[in-house]
């Protein structure tokens, strides 16, 4: 398993990281799970969350579900598909699966989903590396 200060600065889920977004990770079966509420400081316009930040919660719930079983990797490619707007303050489950491996390449699905009324936000499908090295 990597070691966990190897990520303590990372943006969506690093707990040294002040400015960070605060996300706890988990593995349920074969899916890992995370949750997130955004605040104003979160915001795109009119009270949506940004663009980017959504798709740093995909990103990193995908490249966690590696993390949480030993494998470093890095997006090597990602489709994002965004559904619909997320308000200010609208609670999200993020969820990350694997679909397939060849070799050090890991194809990943994440899904952002709004908890209130299970509303698909986006979704993305991406391509990691494995670190050639172990962590």
């Amino acid at each position: 398993m990597p070691k966990t200060e190897d990520a303590n600065h990372c943006f969506v889920c690093g707990p040294s990281n002040p400015i960070g977004l605060g996300v706890r990770f988990r593995l349920v079966e074969d899916l890992c799970l995370g949750e997130f509420t955004p605040d104003e400081r979160h915001s795109g316009y009119r009270d949506v969350t940004h663009g980017g930040i959504v798709f740093s919660l995909l990103d990193d719930v995908m490249a966690n579900w590696l993390w949480l079983q030993g494998l470093a990797a890095f997006t090597a490619k990602a489709d994002v598909r965004y559904r619909a707007e997320l308000p200010v303050g609208a609670a999200v489950r993020l969820e990350g699966r694997c679909l397939a491996r060849k070799g050090r390449l890991a194809q990943m699905q994440g899904r952002v989903v709004r908890q209130d009324n299970g509303e698909l936000v986006a979704e993305a499908m991406a391509s990691f590396m494995l670190s050639a090295t172990k962590p």
